[in-house]
């Protein structure tokens, strides 16, 4: 791959120029479904040896990209061909909107110079794209396009992050041109203000029950060592969401997750750092607790909570500054050793749960025997509502950056994309995705892409033939349910065998463990169907006040 010096020309068509871009910022792969309008794209990568992955449905597409954003830390790219090609897109863009995701998608677009004439596929994508991307614009010109993705991914790159969208119409992209090759990128870094730093400190320091939930943009941000610094300096219990998960390993005696409810009953200061305080968090109402909400930008700040402290800015910068506040730090041995009972207790019953031999099987079965073949580097990928509700519960990652759900956006069909991101990325590690039979309709036919491209993965389906966190709860509000049912038994791993995978159904607890070996072993996407109790139900209140 010849490589591009700064300040030197490039010449070429727009793909040519828009590569050029994309690799000063490190990207180095491409999503995509075949679409005549991103030819020149392909035609670049082509020549260049870039790498191409090309999926069923535009969706896995964008959820690929966010997987490689997400566990890269890195720009992640999707190309989708114009109109509907960008429209199936959006969902996938909302979600890395949701989740400070770094995504660039490049779209096709009708020629500008018969738009209004009824092109095939012309549509103004920009209006649609707008509210969910940081930058979006249409380029208009083909020497600009090298210059137009620098803009797009600095500000996709900046705290905080998020998505960016630009469509190049048909003559720009196909059309020659040149211009100077993108220099190194520059991210701009927020300061914090150092009084709202100190307080926050203060806060915590004095606080004699101190909690810390440690969300996805600790990880995005790079911030990991600097919380457990921080949390270790001042002696604070640490929950986890998000992709915090694992940023401090289960083993460490700060790291927390079956005391939730107790902690955040009896904490006098909860300190939230890198996630929102939306309903994942109860909206940021922790009773009489004091409220310490740091952020990596201004514009992170809850709107509906007033904050003790609000911190905004580089969260590796803010958490050093914490780790090395230099004034006295109450003792919390004690709130420590109570959190720690309620947490070992927690983890008995959790135990218990996992190991019990029912029939039908109960999905925290499943969770127990994943538990024993996972890798301690293992990806986990969350596709699904109630099935995937046991593994937040259930499993309890090793390492930060190894977990990857919707994220708040919820959008199911994730899975197949997420899976394909991450065995781009880790080419010789396990990547187990966990979909939910209902959550496998949106995306399963993307097999057939893994398998055809090489792509390995294991695919553990929670199958109760129902929509579990809809049937239950209309049952409950109205005594009856509609369109909450799905096929009982439907052999998901039949197609995924069709589609050049493989894979099996398990109808006995017994049964789950050797099944999950076979699949880790195999060397190409299987799929592991487990018929699950249709009346267990994740145990939690409704979240959609």
């Amino acid at each position: 791959m010849a490589e591009v010096i700064e300040g030197a020309t490039i010449e070429g068509h727009g793909g040519d120029l828009a590569l050029a871009a994309l690799r000063s910022f490190g990207v180095r792969e491409m999503f995509t479904l075949s679409g005549g309008h991103v030819f020149p794209l392909y035609d670049a990568a082509h020549k260049e040896n870039f790498p191409i992955f090309d999926v069923r449905h535009e969706q896995s597409a964008v959820f690929a990209a966010e997987a490689v954003a997400k566990l890269q830390r890195r720009p992640g790219l999707a190309v989708l061909t114009a109109g509907p090609g960008v429209t199936n897109g959006i969902s996938g863009l909302t979600s890395a909107f949701f989740n400070a995701s770094p995504v660039l998608v490049l779209g096709g677009r009708a020629p500008q110079f018969r738009w209004g004439s009824g092109s095939l596929q012309e549509f103004d994508h920009v209006p649609l794209v707008a509210p969910i991307t940081k930058y979006a614009g249409t380029v208009a010109d083909t020497d600009a396009i090298a210059g137009e993705i620098r803009a797009a991914l600095t500000s996709a790159l900046t705290p905080h992050r998020g998505p960016a969208f630009l469509d190049l119409p048909l003559e720009v992209v196909f059309s020659s041109g040149e211009a100077a090759a993108p220099g190194v990128p520059e991210v701009p870094v927020l300061e914090a203000d150092p009084d709202e730093v100190a307080r926050a400190a203060a806060l915590l320091a004095g606080a004699a029950r101190p909690v810390i939930i440690a969300g996805s943009d600790v990880w995005g941000g790079d911030a990991i060592s600097s919380l457990r610094d921080a949390a270790e300096a001042l002696q604070i219990p640490v929950f986890t969401n998000g992709m915090g998960r694992g940023a401090l390993p289960p083993s460490h005696p700060l790291a927390f997750a079956k005391a939730r409810r107790p902690a955040l009953n009896e904490a006098d200061v909860v300190c939230v750092i890198g996630t929102p305080l939306d309903f994942r968090l109860g909206f940021g109402d922790f009773g009489a607790a004091s409220v310490v909400h740091i952020v990596d930008a201004p514009s992170q700040r809850a709107s509906h909570v007033t904050p003790s402290a609000s911190p905004a800015g580089d969260l590796r910068r803010i958490l050093s500054d914490i780790a090395g506040f230099n004034r006295e730090v109450a003792s919390h041995a004690e709130w420590i050793s109570g959190l720690r009972s309620a947490e070992d207790a927690g983890k008995a019953r959790d135990a218990e749960a996992m190991a019990a031999e029912t029939d039908p099987i109960k999905p925290a079965r499943i969770y127990g025997e994943l538990r024993k073949v996972l890798a301690s580097d293992a990806v986990t990928i969350g596709d699904g509502g109630d099935f995937v509700s046991y593994a937040g519960r259930y499993l309890e990652p090793a390492q930060p950056g190894t977990w990857l759900d919707p994220g708040p956006y919820g959008c199911l069909g994730t899975g197949m994309g997420y899976a394909m991101g991450a065995r781009v990325t880790y080419p010789d590690r396990q990547i187990c995705v966990l979909l939910g039979d209902g959550a496998a309709g949106f995306s399963l036919m993307d097999a057939e892409s893994l398998a055809r491209q090489n792509l390995p993965v294991v695919m553990v389906v929670g199958n109760n033939g129902i929509w579990g966190l809809e049937k239950h709860p209309m049952n409950a509000m109205y005594g009856y349910d509609v369109a909450a049912d799905l096929q009982p038994g439907l052999r998901y791993d039949e197609v995924v065998r069709a589609l050049g995978g493989a894979g099996e159904t398990v109808e006995k607890a017994s049964q789950i463990g050797p099944a999950l070996t076979r699949a880790f072993d195999s060397g190409v996407p299987y799929l592991v169907n487990v018929l699950t109790d249709p009346a267990d139900a994740y145990p939690r209140s409704s979240n959609l006040a």
